[in-house]
């Protein structure tokens, strides 16, 4: 998959018979997403043409809430590296700032999707808006269809429970420490990745050893303590319990995801994991001693053993 962050990069002969376009943030790649990527790339496939997701750097939500940003259900390699999973052609990622946000509606379409991706499909979900004030929607996109030679696929929203699937959905229930709701709208478990660095060593002091990850990103979707399934090391899914925030008995400032894997024995620094969140037990608290936290430690292992214990068992039946 290619990566491009400017019109003027984009490969323009591999566009000369067009490109099958989508639009939207693809944060969490929940079903919803899923089902119109499986429209792009089919029509991909069928007109023998790229697909072509495009997105922003930063989104629009981030750009308009710059003080206090939505969390991130996806880190931007991690969205990249499902994209190209997904086996889309072209990730067109520009960034979103003034320029992007005064673009008119007619703009956005003749200079962007038409002259830029040269779109001869655009896939789109029903609730899609665009373009300055987010005045466009399906309805200007059809409008100007005849004369720019294009089609429009419009793709219904996933349902789930009763429950539009989105990505703010996504975050309200992981916020609400709802890890099972969030599960079923995501299709999967909330998942965060990252590479294990070198920390304070403090749980290892207190016997609880932790692999610890950086998590990159202004907000966490996800703060607490939490039953964890730990995917990408040799030895497969390793059972663990996890904490997100910043350590209160601590004092520490920057949040942190350090994961403490059980009946595991060996150095990890540097490798790449995968941490699947199966279920939340509790919020962060401020101990008044050491002591007192090692207790909950504990306590929190019980309980994140029998949770992921549970959860083997229902994935089994």
């Amino acid at each position: 998959m290619w990566l491009v962050r400017h019109l003027s990069d984009m490969p323009h002969a591999s566009l000369a018979r067009g490109s099958v376009v989508t639009i939207g943030s693809y944060d969490g790649l929940h079903p919803g997403h899923r089902q119109l990527l499986d429209r792009v790339t089919a029509g991909s496939a069928e007109r023998k043409v790229p697909s072509i997701v495009m997105s922003f750097e930063p989104t629009p939500k981030e750009f308009f809430a710059a003080d206090a940003p939505p969390a991130r259900l996806m880190r931007f390699r991690e969205k990249f590296e499902a994209l190209a999973d997904y086996g889309v052609g072209i990730f067109y990622c520009p960034r979103f700032g003034e320029a992007m946000r005064s673009i008119s509606v007619d703009s956005f379409i003749r200079q962007v999707l038409v002259h830029g991706l040269n779109a001869r499909h655009i896939v789109i979900g029903d609730d899609f808006r665009f373009a300055r004030r987010r005045e466009g929607s399906i309805v200007e996109l059809e409008r100007a269809a005849p004369a720019l030679q294009y089609s429009i696929e419009r793709v219904p929203s996933v349902i789930v429970d009763g429950i539009r699937v989105s990505s703010t959905a996504i975050r309200e229930a992981l916020a609400a420490g709802e890890v099972a709701r969030a599960t079923a709208l995501l299709g999967r478990p909330y998942r965060m990745s990252g590479r294990i660095v070198k920390g304070r060593k403090v749980g290892r002091s207190l016997g609880y050893a932790t692999a610890n990850v950086d998590l990159r990103r202004r907000q966490s979707a996800v703060m607490g303590i939490y039953a964890v399934r730990v995917h990408g090391l040799p030895e497969g899914p390793v059972d663990g319990v996890a904490s997100v925030g910043t350590r209160p008995t601590f004092d520490l400032v920057k949040p942190l995801l350090e994961v403490h894997l059980f009946d595991f024995d060996r150095d990890v620094y540097g490798e790449y994991i995968h941490v699947d969140f199966v279920e939340h037990l509790r919020n962060e608290e401020k101990f008044d001693s050491v002591d007192a936290l090692v207790a909950q430690m504990k306590i929190d292992e019980d309980n994140a053993r029998s949770a992921l214990t549970a959860h083997s068992r229902t994935i089994d039946v």
